[in-house]
């Protein structure tokens, strides 16, 4: 490894810090330190013998309890590309589905030796509970509708390497905001970063209590996209989480579109008043519902580009909470 990154975990080991849980947990430098190594990361895909033995002898646990594509091969691709030993267990593979309890089953694996848990759980605050229960460093891959916070930081780093530096910068993320625990890591990364965010939705998507929060921490709402799309440097679009909805949130997915979709009169729009303006989408995508098919494959969209950030970022986030323990540099 290079210099830069020896003394970053050597500053990360120092600064006593055990998880990821939360995007709040970072300041602005601790933010910078995880972007600026992800970006040593990245270059590591592009080599023919994609490995680094920097976590050699490390053991990380993906421990998802709901479904996922993106995060948690790229966070199994950081870690073997880190030299880690890792171990995927699902829920319905677990022996949670035969009854067993959350904190019986990390428990479980914890007590096998292993260095961090990787946890996906639909509860809001399991990751938090799981880190008061065990050894093990623990980083949060999405509780329920609560954080992502890699998420947030591979997103914040897609957009600075188009973009450049985020600092007043305008960021609209537009779509079902009241389920969405992507919006929430964003917004606390975002600001930290010196962006400018504008929440939209329809009202019934807005957040109970989202008023006083963009009151207290300087962030923008509307219920008007096509008023924010003009002065919009980046426009993140997010997942209708219709699995989360019991109905009611809108009239038919027809009328959203119309509403609040990225549809191709849109983007049109949007390229028009900026033509540097990129798109974003966390994924999985409905295409056709929030957005088109022109958005979601066009040039300026960065959607795979969030992929491939999100494997150099879970790298770096892994390496500044394993690496330089114990002699590990």
């Amino acid at each position: 490894m290079t210099t830069t990154l020896d003394t970053a975990a050597a500053a990360s080991t120092r600064s006593g810090r055990r998880h990821l849980l939360s995007v709040a947990d970072l300041d602005h430098a601790q933010i910078r330190t995880i972007l600026d190594t992800a970006a040593e990361m990245h270059g590591v895909q592009q080599r023919e013998v994609k490995k680094l033995p920097t976590l050699r002898g490390r053991t990380v646990v993906n421990l998802f309890f709901e479904d996922s594509t993106r995060t948690r091969s790229s966070f199994e691709l950081a870690g073997k590309w880190l030299s880690a030993d890792v171990i995927n267990i699902s829920g319905k593979g677990s022996s949670t589905s035969k009854g067993e309890s959350l904190r019986d089953t990390v428990l479980t694996v914890a007590a096998m030796g292993v260095d961090a848990l990787v946890i996906r759980h639909s509860a809001s605050g399991a990751a938090h509970q799981v880190s008061q229960w065990v050894d093990a460093h623990v980083i949060n891959a999405g509780d329920g509708t609560h954080e992502h916070p890699t998420q947030a930081l591979l997103d914040a780093y897609t957009m600075e390497r188009r973009l450049g530096s985020l600092e007043g910068r305008h960021v609209a993320i537009v779509g079902d905001l009241t389920h969405s625990r992507v919006v929430r890591s964003n917004l606390l990364c975002l600001r930290t970063l010196g962006a400018r965010v504008t929440l939209v939705a329809p009202p019934t998507l807005m957040p109970a209590g989202i008023g006083s929060w963009a009151a207290a921490d300087g962030f923008e709402l509307s219920n008007d996209l096509d008023a924010v799309l003009p002065t919009a440097d980046a426009v993140m679009m997010l997942r209708v989480q219709r699995e989360r909805m019991s109905g009611g949130f809108f009239p038919t997915a027809r009328e959203y579109t119309v509403g609040y979709g990225l549809t191709r009169d849109r983007l049109n729009a949007l390229m028009a008043a900026n033509p540097d303006a990129v798109i974003c989408h966390p994924g999985p995508m409905n295409r056709g519902l929030e957005i088109a098919a022109d958005a979601a494959d066009g040039a300026q969209s960065l959607i795979l580009d969030q992929v491939s950030a999100g494997v150099a970022v879970r790298m770096s986030v892994l390496y500044h909470l394993l690496a330089g323990e114990e002699g590990q540099q």
